[in-house]
């Protein structure tokens, strides 16, 4: 079978999938996160093929999410870390964590997001940086950006008139106030 390649596509979830949609890679950013470094300890703690895990790797460090370095010269040995555009990616886990949290998981939270020194766990919320306003379905859309081709604005238009959380935007990507 034939894998997409989803790094050309304009939307920025597309191109994001194309990084680390496969569930493997999320998994290994998540042990990175942990402080695995290693590929005996990506390995013992996910369970994976060592070829697969070799795979993955490589498409982390090849998108540029991890850089690969060498810690033994005999026998040569590779650590793993995060680049920043890998420590960038932080958000994103948060939010597979507060969504399970929140969805799946019945039985209660086996992970926890909590603050360093009073072990109080976060309530995460999505927030605009520029207003510190909390980011909502009433208050914010989803619009074309000012590198969206016309096939993307026009699908934004399209479903505009149907769903409440996308506006259509005006000529210079910036959001025609109640334009539905």
């Amino acid at each position: 079978m034939k894998h997409t390649d989803f790094g050309q596509m304009p939307c920025p979830i597309a191109r994001s999938l194309g990084k680390v949609g496969e569930w493997w890679s999320i998994l290994i950013l998540r042990d990175a996160f942990y402080g695995l470094t290693r590929f005996d300890e990506f390995e013992k703690s996910l369970k994976i093929a060592p070829n697969m895990l070799t795979r993955r790797l490589a498409g982390l460090v090849a998108g540029g999410l991890m850089e690969k370095r060498q810690y033994s010269a005999r026998p040569p040995r590779y650590e793993y870390l995060l680049t920043e555009k890998g420590r960038a990616f932080k958000p994103v886990l948060l939010a597979f964590v507060a969504w399970g949290n929140e969805h799946l998981a019945p039985e209660g939270a086996s992970l926890l997001v909590v603050h360093r020194e009073t072990g109080q766990p976060a309530e995460q919320i999505l927030v605009d940086k520029r207003s510190g306003a909390t980011i909502s379905d009433e208050e914010y859309v989803f619009a074309p950006g000012p590198a969206a081709p016309e096939v993307m604005r026009a699908r934004l238009r399209e479903v505009s008139q149907r769903v409440p959380f996308i506006k259509h935007a005006g000529g210079n990507g910036t959001v025609t106030p109640g334009a539905n």
